[in-house]
Order: C-alpha cells, then sequence, then structure tokens
C-alpha cells in the first residue's frame, strides 16, 4: 500500500472518528451544554464544501470521510439549536435505556 494511502486513510478514520464521541455523549445524556453552536456550524460548512471538493474531484478517499462527518457533525449541530425537549426526544428514540 503507499504512503499516500496510508496517510489518507488514517486521516479520514482520525476525522470520523473524533466526531462519534460526542454525538453519543449527546445521546446518551440528553444535553448540548457547553457545546458552541458557532463552531459546529462552522464544521457543517466546512465538511459540506470539502464533500463538494471531493465530488467536483471525484475523489472517494475525500468523498467518504467529509460525508459521514458532516453527518455527524451536523446531527450535532441540530441537536444543539433543538430546544432541549426536542433534543431529550430525539435521544429517547436513538437510545431509550439512555
Amino acid at each position: 500500500m503507499e504512503t499516500v494511502t496510508i496517510v489518507g486513510s488514517l486521516a479520514a478514520i482520525a476525522s470520523v472518528s473524533s466526531f462519534a464521541p460526542q454525538a453519543w455523549r449527546i445521546i446518551r445524556t440528553r444535553s448540548t451544554e457547553g457545546l458552541s453552536g458557532g463552531m459546529y456550524a462552522l464544521t457543517v460548512a466546512a465538511f459540506a464544501l470539502w464533500l463538494t471538493f471531493g465530488i467536483l474531484k471525484t475523489e472517494w478517499a475525500i468523498i467518504l470521510p467529509n460525508a459521514l462527518c458532516l453527518m455527524l457533525s451536523a446531527c450535532i449541530l441540530s441537536m444543539i439549536v433543538m430546544p432541549q425537549a426536542k433534543t431529550v426526544a430525539v435521544a429517547e428514540v436513538l437510545d431509550p435505556e439512555g
């Protein structure tokens, strides 16, 4: 395997893995307290742009991880901007025993 492929794969794994624990924490605790909506809005915009870039270049190594990160960060952002009762309701559906 080429070095560039290994580095790209590790970067993709690290990027996707960095958002999964935060999303799960929100679901588990039913709280977005302390999270910055502005930071997540910017993050969602950045992943949308990277995804668009990957699509325009037809680069699957850019498309797949950025699509996954976009979904996770958009989920987190939506939980931040929702009223608390709605955040709890969504979390209940995703993790009824939380």
